[in-house]
């Protein structure tokens, strides 16, 4: 069996991982994002020690972002303006291939995500998105078995959602952006706003409804956009399952009925979960994109 590398490179944490999107992870690390030397170093040390399982055949990487995955942009694999400090700038690839001399593929973690989870969801769907809701917001796109880009990656948890009235004047948290979705429905604009982490909100509080309302008009906005045939909703604060069937249900109100194959909330429970991969998406995402790396590598050579 090829063995590939994996890194899902978060903003809080990087799960490293050596096997494949096929036989799984033969082994996983966890290691806490700090400066990027700090961080990488700690990378390298975790591929080196599980050398016994083989040589790694390519790297995958799937990044927290902004950052740049045009392979013709002088800047190619390196983080973009980010609230993360000492990150703008980070060459990504530099660091990895510092340890490994394979063929290295990045994208971002959410775009990895939906690759692995387009994967989990059988032949039949060749059009997917895949949201986390975390400490930020992010989006991944895949259409015909291809992660979607064009000037750069989507940043989908940026956009002006119409803001719900039971948020009163609450400002928002993103620095760029004060009320876009992530600063209005990530984990720390929950805290912010509520003065309470997702997990100890109580039934009756009005963040549910808030909170489905705007993933709702994300939902909305992918659907009228780009027509995904799933949407698929993860990260730590959908660990909150009664927010899928609220999101559904508010997603079919805001339609109002005009989007043919979406008319009804019962319409979209085809259309709109939770994830499907087993196996952590990104982690699972990162080895794919090893192997479509080392395929094309493959290919230069015989070309």
């Amino acid at each position: 069996m090829t063995i590939y590398g994996a890194i899902e490179a978060g903003g809080t944490k990087f799960v490293c991982g050596i096997g494949s999107a096929d036989g799984g992870s033969l082994a996983t690390a966890t290691i806490p994002t700090r400066d990027p030397d700090e961080t990488f170093r700690e990378v390298a040390e975790f591929f080196r020690a599980n050398e016994g399982f083989g040589p790694v055949a390519a790297v995958g990487i799937g990044s927290f972002g902004p950052v740049d995955i045009a392979p013709a942009s002088p800047g190619f694999g390196k983080i973009l303006a980010t609230p993360k400090p000492r990150w703008e700038g980070t060459d990504m690839i530099a660091h990895v291939r510092a340890f490994a001399d394979v063929p290295i593929a990045i994208d971002t973690d959410v775009n990895a995500a939906a690759l692995a989870e387009i994967r989990a969801a059988g032949d039949s769907v060749t059009d997917l998105a895949y949201v986390t809701i975390g400490t930020g917001i992010g989006v991944g796109l895949v259409s015909k078995d291809d992660t979607v880009r064009g000037l750069s990656h989507p940043e989908m948890g940026h956009i002006l959602p119409r803001r719900h009235p039971a948020h009163g004047d609450f400002a928002g948290v993103c620095q760029f952006h004060g009320d876009c979705l992530e600063g209005l429905a990530s984990g720390p604009a929950i805290a912010a706003a509520w003065g309470i982490t997702p997990s100890a909100i109580q039934e009756d509080h009005p963040f549910w409804e808030i909170e489905a309302d705007y993933l709702a008009q994300l939902s909305v906005t992918l659907l009228l956009t780009l027509a995904p045939q799933r949407i698929l909703f993860g990260g730590g604060v959908m660990k909150h399952q009664r927010l899928i069937p609220m999101i559904r249900s508010r997603t079919a109100e805001l339609l109002g009925g005009y989007f043919g194959p979406a008319k009804t909330s019962a319409d979209l429970e085809s259309l709109i979960g939770p994830p499907l991969c087993e196996e952590a998406p990104g982690l699972i995402g990162s080895y794919i994109l090893a192997a479509r790396a080392e395929a094309q590598a493959r290919s230069k050579m015989s070309a």
